[in-house]
C-alpha cells in the first residue's frame, strides 16, 4: 500500500523518510517529491509498504505528529486519474461544455 506524507521539512531526504517509516514495517520505497525546476523538496512524499496492515499502523502512529517543527499529514495515497490534470478543472469545463452542446444538437 502506498501512503502520502505531507508537511515534511524541506531538508528531509528519501533515506530519512524511509528511516522514519521503517519502525512500522517493511518499506518498499520512500520518495520525497522535488520541484522540477529548482530540484528542491516540495514538502511531501510517498512511502510504499509491503502490506496494508503495516501502512495502516504507520498512518495511525505518525499522522498529526511533529517532525522538526512541522506537523505531518499521513494518509492512504489516492490514485492519479489516468487522463492527468485535464479532468480536474478549467480544462474540462471549457472543452467539455462545447462538446456537450454539439452532441446535444445532433439529436
Amino acid at each position: 500500500m502506498k501512503i502520502f506524507v505531507a508537511g515534511l521539512p524541506f531538508a528531509v531526504s528519501d533515506q530519512e523518510l524511509q528511516e522514519l517509516f521503517e519502525p512500522y514495517g517493511s518499506v518498499g520505497s520512500a520518495k520525497v517529491i522535488l520541484d522540477r525546476e529548482t530540484h528542491k523538496s516540495r514538502g511531501f512524499g510517498f512511502v510504499e509498504f509491503s502490506s496494508n496492515e503495516e501502512a495502516e499502523k504507520a498512518i495511525k502512529a505518525l499522522d498529526g505528529t511533529s517532525l522538526e517543527g512541522r506537523t505531518l499529514t499521513v494518509k492512504v495515497a489516492e490514485d492519479k486519474n489516468p487522463g492527468g490534470g485535464g479532468s480536474r478543472g478549467g480544462g474540462s469545463s471549457r472543452g467539455g461544455g462545447g462538446g456537450y452542446n454539439r452532441d446535444r444538437n445532433r439529436y
